[in-house]
C-alpha cells in the first residue's frame, strides 16, 4: 500500500505542475489588470498603467511569469491581491473555513439520509414507498438550485421567522402532520397490512406527542432537552444502533448501548451545568472534538467490559451510542442561549439567517457563536442537501438491488441466516463500493464551491472567492483557488482507491 500512495502521490505531483501551468496561461490570457485604466478619462491614466505594468510585471511573457508565481508558491507565499492589498493566504483561510462548515453539514446530511432511504426503497422495491421516493428524487433533480434557495428563503427563514412571533401550531395542522409522518412509516416499513397499520400508528401517536409537548412547554422560544426528551432521544439512538450495528438479538451490544444511555442520563447535569460552564471560556471546536473522542473511548470501554463472543461489536455500538448521545447534551448547551441570542440586537427575535456566515456586530462567547453558525447553515446546507440527498438516493438504490441479486445473497439466505444480516453485513457493505468512487469527488467539488448556493446566500466560500477575483482580474487568489481545487480532486482519487480496497478485499491497491 506504501508503494501505491508514493507512486499516486508522485503521479499527482506531476499532474499538478502541468495542471497548474495550463491554468495560468488559460488564466492569464482571460484577465485583462489593465481594462479599467484603458477606458478611464483621467489624465493619469497612462502613468498609472505603467505603474501597474511594473507592480504585476506585465511586460514579461506569460511563462515566466508563471516560473515566478510558481517558485513562490512552493516556497509557501501565495501572493497578493493587488487590488485590496490582502494576503492570498488571508482570503483562503477564510473561504475555506466557511465553505467546510457549509459543506461538511451538508455533504455528512445527504450521504447518510440518501443512502439510508435508497437502501429502504431497494428493499421495498416496487412498493408504494419506492414509488414515491422515486418521484421525489426525480422531482429535486428537475429543480434549479437557485429556485430551490427563494423557496428557502422564503419559507424556511421568512416563514419561521414569522412564526416564531407567535409559535402556536393549530390543532389541525399537528393532526395532519402525525397523519402525514405515520402514513410514510408505514410504507417504509413494508409488510403485511396489519403490520404496516400498527406502526403507522405508533408513528404517528409519537409524533402527535411530541407536538403537543413542544408546544405546552413553548419548546420553540425556549428550546432545551430536558430529561423527558432525552430519555426517549437517547434510547431511540441505543435501539437504532443496536439493530443496525449487530441486531436486537446480540443482547450484549443492546446492554451496552443502554448502558452509555444511563449514564449519559447520570452525567447529563456535571456536563451540561458544570463540565461546560468551566470550559466556556477556553471552549473551541478542537477541544469540542477531543471531547468527542472521549465519548467514543468511554462507549467503546463499556462495550470491551460486556464483552461477549466478539467483543468489537460491543465496542462498536457502544462508541458510535456514546458519542451521539454527548452531541445531545452538547446540543442542550447550545439551545440554551436561544433565548439570549433571539434577544441580541443583532438578530431582533428573527434567528434564521438568509445572508452571510455570522451575524454583524454579534458578541457572546463559544456557545452563542456556535448557535449563530448554525442558524447561518440551515437554509444554504438545506439547498445543498436536497439536491446531493437525490443523487444518493437513486445512486445507492441502483447499487442495492444489484448487490441483492448476486448468488452470494441467495446462499446466504439458503444458509438460514437472518435478514437483518444478510441485508447490513452483505448486502449493505458491498452496496457501498460503487459510493466510493463518488462521495470524495463530490465533497472536493463542494468544498471547490458551491457557485449558485453561495452567491445567493452570500457566504464568503471558496466559489465566491474565485468569482470575485476573477471579475477583479487579481490572478494570485484565482491561480491559488484552482490549484487548491485541482490538489484535492488527486485526494479524493487516492482516497476512493483507498475505499474500495477498504470495503472490498477483493481490491488490492498495490497489485
Amino acid at each position: 500500500m506504501l508503494i501505491f500512495i508514493v507512486r499516486r502521490t508522485l503521479v499527482g505531483l506531476a499532474l499538478l505542475l502541468v495542471a497548474s501551468f495550463v491554468f495560468y496561461m488559460l488564466v492569464d490570457f482571460t484577465i485583462d489588470p489593465l481594462s479599467d485604466l484603458r477606458t478611464s478619462t483621467d489624465p493619469s491614466a497612462p502613468l498609472q498603467m505603467e505603474q501597474r505594468i511594473e507592480m504585476l510585471n506585465l511586460d514579461a511573457p506569460p511563462w515566466e511569469r508563471y516560473i515566478d508565481w510558481l517558485f513562490a508558491f512552493v516556497t509557501g507565499d501565495l501572493g497578493v491581491a493587488w487590488r485590496t492589498g490582502r494576503s492570498v493566504s488571508d482570503l483562503l483561510g477564510t473561504a475555506i473555513i466557511s465553505t467546510i462548515q457549509l459543506v461538511s453539514f451538508a455533504t455528512v446530511a445527504a450521504i447518510v439520509l440518501g443512502v439510508a432511504v435508497g437502501i429502504v426503497s431497494a428493499l421495498r422495491q416496487y412498493s408504494s414507498f419506492d414509488y414515491l421516493i422515486t418521484f421525489f428524487a426525480f422531482l429535486m433533480f428537475s429543480l434549479p438550485s437557485f429556485w430551490v434557495a427563494v423557496l428557502l428563503k422564503q419559507w424556511g427563514a421568512i416563514g419561521f421567522n414569522d412564526f416564531l412571533v407567535d409559535p402556536v401550531i393549530a390543532p389541525a395542522v399537528i393532526v395532519g402532520i402525525s397523519l402525514v409522518a405515520g402514513f410514510l412509516w408505514q410504507l417504509a416499513v413494508g409488510g403485511g397490512a396489519k403490520r404496516r397499520a400498527i406502526h403507522g400508528v405508533i408513528a404517528a401517536l409519537t409524533v402527535a406527542l411530541v407536538l403537543v409537548y413542544m408546544q405546552v412547554t413553548n419548546w420553540w422560544l425556549q428550546p432545551r432537552l430536558d430529561w423527558v426528551l432525552l430519555t426517549l432521544t437517547s434510547l431511540g439512538i441505543a435501539v437504532t444502533v443496536t439493530t443496525l450495528s449487530t441486531g436486537l438479538r446480540n443482547r450484549r451490544s443492546l446492554y451496552t448501548a443502554l448502558t452509555c444511555v444511563v449514564l449519559g442520563l447520570v452525567l447529563y447535569i456535571p456536563v451540561r451545568y458544570y463540565l461546560f460552564s468551566m470550559l466556556t471560556p477556553s471552549m473551541s471546536y478542537g477541544l469540542a472534538a477531543l471531547l468527542g473522542l472521549l465519548a467514543i473511548a468511554v462507549g467503546m470501554g463499556i462495550g470491551w467490559a460486556w464483552r461477549g463472543p466478539d467483543w468489537k461489536q460491543s465496542a462498536r455500538t457502544g462508541g458510535i451510542t456514546a458519542f451521539l448521545i454527548a452531541g445531545l447534551i452538547f446540543l442542550d448547551k447550545v439551545l440554551s442561549y436561544w433565548p439570549a441570542y433571539m434577544s441580541a440586537p443583532a438578530i431582533n427575535n428573527r434567528p434564521i439567517q438568509t445572508i452571510g456566515d455570522r451575524a454583524p456586530n454579534l458578541g457572546g462567547n463559544f456557545w452563542v457563536q456556535v448557535l449563530d453558525g448554525y442558524t447561518h447553515l440551515i437554509l444554504p446546507s438545506l439547498a445543498l442537501m436536497l439536491i446531493s440527498f437525490a443523487g444518493y438516493t437513486r445512486f445507492s438504490r441502483g447499487s442495492m438491488l444489484e448487490v441483492m441479486n448476486q448468488d452470494y445473497i441467495r446462499t446466504a439466505r439458503a444458509k438460514g441466516i437472518n435478514e437483518r444480516t444478510v441485508v447490513m453485513r452483505h448486502g449493505f457493505r458491498n452496496s457501498l463500493i460503487p459510493l466510493a468512487s463518488i462521495v470524495p469527488v463530490d465533497i472536493i467539488g463542494l468544498i471547490g464551491g458551491a457557485l449558485i448556493t453561495e452567491r445567493i446566500f452570500s457566504r464568503p466560500g471558496m466559489g465566491q472567492l474565485f468569482i470575485a477575483n476573477l471579475g477583479a482580474d487579481d490572478i494570485d487568489p484565482v491561480m491559488a483557488y484552482l490549484v487548491i481545487v485541482a490538489f484535492l480532486a488527486i485526494l479524493a482519487n487516492i482516497v476512493a482507491d483507498l475505499l474500495y480496497a477498504a470495503l472490498d478485499p477483493r481490491i488490492r491497491v498495490n497489485a
